[in-house]
């Protein structure tokens, strides 16, 4: 690149730059500070240094653990349950959606709806005394679980989640199986490939890497999951619905312990840009192969 356009370019760039510096880079260096010492909001202007104090409790507390296994196996259920919903969805109505388009815009209505709004709709759908769900099933089949207690909480916050966001899974699979290219499938055809084989053999490995993506997606935004699940059930019963958020949060608000929720919240920037790293990587050399 000539010396010129160098110059221009980072001309050119400066103020996104700038801008990105001072948006992002000011309370990431005010974390990493008050990360790294006891800080409450009494103490707030005049943070005493403590180093890796805050790490240390952090790691040693067995409910940010508890948090993390919860976050963990809470995104993997999830997004593969609603890559796998979507991708049927995607693959069953393609040709209903071809010939009616509007049906789209009611399969992704959940969607549109608020997470807080959905946890707030499902908890008073769900409650044990005075929901609706639990009331009809008691008096259609006499029986009705409770919904959130310590038994059937986590199945329950699962629920709502894949049905509110398998819908996004559903749009990222459709659009790309609606791209694929009719000419293979014509070729398929012709040689006697039947709908399954055709599927399995040809349409699902070229829909492979939009499904990594919406995987990858829905993982993350599982692992970070906050407000439906707090406005559902909150921490859960013993704590066992405390995601990474909820547990940053309330050590943050609750407790007043900023110094530990932000140690917290760096623990989790790494370990997400760990895997990011790792998926990145692993992406690049699968290209190369």
């Amino acid at each position: 690149m000539p010396r010129h356009t160098r110059r221009e370019t980072a001309v050119l760039a400066a103020p996104l730059v700038l801008f990105l510096l001072a948006i992002l880079g000011f309370p990431v260096i005010l974390s990493i500070v008050y990360g790294l010492s006891e800080t409450t909001f009494q103490t707030l202007r005049s943070p005493s240094f403590t180093g890796l104090d805050n790490f240390a409790r952090v790691i040693a507390d067995d409910r940010f653990w508890q948090a993390a296994w919860f976050s963990l196996r809470f995104g993997v259920i999830t997004a593969l349950l609603q890559c796998a919903l979507g991708l049927f969805l995607a693959v069953y109505l393609a040709p209903l959606i071809a010939r009616h388009g509007w049906t789209v815009a009611i399969l992704i209505m959940p969607m549109v709806v608020a997470p807080a709004m959905m946890g707030l709709m499902y908890r008073l759908s769900l409650h044990e005394f005075a929901g609706p769900i639990p009331h009809y099933m008691w008096q259609w089949f006499g029986w009705s679980p409770a919904f959130l207690n310590a038994r059937n909480v986590f199945t329950t916050v699962v629920v709502a989640e894949t049905l509110q966001w398998t819908p996004f899974a559903f749009l990222l699979l459709l659009a790309a199986y609606q791209t694929l290219p009719n000419d293979v499938r014509e070729a398929a055809r012709v040689d006697g490939a039947r709908p399954w084989r055709l599927f399995w053999k040809i349409e699902l490995p070229l829909l492979m890497p939009t499904l990594w993506i919406a995987l990858f997606i829905r993982f993350i935004d599982g692992f970070r999951v906050f407000d439906n699940i707090y406005t559902l059930v909150g921490a859960g019963p013993g704590g066992i619905t405390t995601s990474m958020s909820i547990y940053i949060y309330e050590a943050f608000l609750r407790q007043g312990d900023i110094g530990r929720a932000l140690a917290a919240a760096i623990l989790l920037f790494a370990a997400a840009f760990t895997l990011l790293s790792v998926a990145q990587r692993l992406g690049r050399r699968r290209r190369v192969s």
